[in-house]
């Protein structure tokens, strides 16, 4: 079984399951998840996990993203999309300037009302489905951050733009509310996600490129090892006789951690690896009880 994350180049007309179901087949393993969704006719970065690395698709689902979106102007659409019923349109454009402007205003924190079609759950049902059925809810607003949002090309109706933003952002709903900020309605043309994490566009795969890389035995070293997404945290080792214990995801006092001395201790999030050096978790110093307790075990 492969253990870790491969960065998928996700192509239209995918699903992000689709992409989940792809890879069983050409990895032959059924322990595989996906980071977060991305529409069907977007495209661009997916963290897909493996193996045991599907311990961390939670983790990577919180990072921060950077899209690259198209905005039509003049069109509103059911599901903020071109794919949507149009609703309304607008043969009155705002000037350039004043576009630029309103953009601009939207970096920050922002309150984003989740779009009807979207897969979040109301009353153990997706919204989509509730649209498909006719159906409108209310949501309640949530805190989304907008990091940064650069318009690289304005040409009216449409405004490219890169907008980096924390999880949870729809960028379909962030054209929506630009198009009514503007009074004159807008929707997203084109989707592409250029960033994940430390996870990049350009070091993303397709799905036929990972299957040719299997079928020469070369897809070993495409992949992330799930200890390099903890990079920045200390690095211990157990002793040979606490093997047994950190196996079991037990507690971790000073005495059973290799090179532990006063001056190495270290608090906050730590990874673990047996004697061997063979990594087996992230623990977490508590400093009333004077251990480290375990966070996420990668076993």
């Amino acid at each position: 079984m492969i253990n870790g994350i491969i960065n998928v180049y996700k192509e239209k007309g995918f699903t992000s399951h689709d992409v989940v179901a792809k890879l069983r087949g050409i990895l032959h393993q059924k322990k595989i998840g996906h980071t977060g969704t991305l529409d069907p006719e977007a495209e661009g970065v997916l963290p897909v996990c493996l193996g045991n690395g599907t311990r961390l698709c939670d983790m990577l689902t919180d990072k921060d993203k950077t899209y690259r979106a198209v905005l039509l102007l003049g069109q509103s659409t059911d599901t903020q999309d071109t794919t949507g019923t149009v609703l309304s349109t607008c043969c009155q454009l705002p000037e350039a300037e004043t576009v630029r402007n309103v953009i601009a205003g939207f970096a920050g924190p922002y309150e984003q009302v989740p779009p009807m079609y979207s897969a979040l759950k109301v009353g153990g049902k997706k919204l989509y489905e509730l649209a498909r059925e006719g159906k409108t809810v209310e949501r309640q607003a949530r805190p989304v951050q907008i990091y940064g949002i650069t318009i690289e090309n304005l040409q009216l109706p449409r405004v490219t733009m890169t907008v980096s933003c924390s999880k949870g952002t729809y960028i379909r709903t962030l054209c929506h509310d630009i198009g009514e900020k503007l009074c004159c309605g807008g929707c997203m043309e084109s989707l592409l996600r250029l960033r994940v994490g430390a996870f990049e566009l350009k070091d993303s795969l397709r799905l036929a490129d990972i299957e040719k890389l299997q079928t020469a035995g070369l897809l070993e070293q495409k992949i992330v090892p799930v200890e390099a997404m903890f990079a920045q945290y200390p690095a211990f080792r157990t002793r040979a006789e606490a093997d047994r214990l950190l196996d079991n995801g037990n507690p971790l006092e000073w005495c059973h951690l290799q090179e532990a001395a006063d001056s190495s201790r270290a608090e906050g999030w730590v990874r673990v690896s047996n004697s061997d050096g063979r990594f087996c978790g992230i623990y977490q110093y508590v400093p009333e009880k004077k251990r480290y307790q375990p966070v996420k075990m990668f076993l």
